[in-house]
């Protein structure tokens, strides 16, 4: 199950049981020894960053997303109006381990509350990627919103990766489904 696919990341380095000392404090170290592993996500600050924002944080033990903030280079603000998109920098460069992707996915409160949302989400950053993170936001609701500096504006969920090899056949077997899609399986 799960468990065992968590063991063979473990192995293959791709996820660690815990992070190396002196990350975390040891009760930290403990708690998350009880967990399935954690993948290590590298930072380092973009230029012109507010340090200060600190990184990614959960907000609850539970919490699948980690938080990200606004980080304004000008410590500033963005309006965005209703319809329009906005590109906010969080300040962060990551690099993240082979195996694994960073996926980007609104706030719950935001869009029930004011109708933000990421028009590509989830949003991948590949392992790869080495610029600045940077988080595309749309307003879908009724008024304009303003995005302050160190404002928490979506959350990242590390996932872990698989790729696929592609072959091409003459042709492909046949499902019950068939090529319905888009709302062809009805409502209930």
């Amino acid at each position: 199950g799960w468990r065992r696919l968590c063991d063979l990341w473990v192995r293959r380095g791709w996820l660690m049981r815990e992070p190396p000392a002196g990350i975390f404090s040891a009760r930290r170290r403990a708690e998350r020894r009880k967990g399935l592993g954690m993948a290590i996500i590298q930072v380092v600050w973009a230029e012109g960053a507010d340090r200060d924002l600190g990184l990614p944080t959960y907000a609850t033990a539970g919490a699948a997303g980690a938080d990200l903030r606004a980080n304004f280079k000008d410590r500033g603000a963005v309006e965005i109006v209703q319809g329009a998109r906005a590109l906010v920098p969080t300040g962060l460069v990551m690099a993240i381990p082979p195996g694994f992707e960073v996926q980007v996915r609104p706030r719950s409160g935001l869009a029930l509350k004011h109708g933000i949302t990421l028009p590509n989400s989830p949003g991948t950053i590949d392992s790869d990627y080495r610029g600045e993170v940077g988080v595309i936001l749309l307003n879908a609701g009724a008024e304009v919103f303003r995005v302050a500096h160190g404002d928490r504006i979506d959350q990242m969920v590390v996932a872990p990766v698989v790729r696929a090899a592609f072959e091409m056949k003459g042709e492909i077997d046949e499902t019950a489904r068939g090529t319905g899609g888009f709302g062809s399986t009805g409502r209930q």
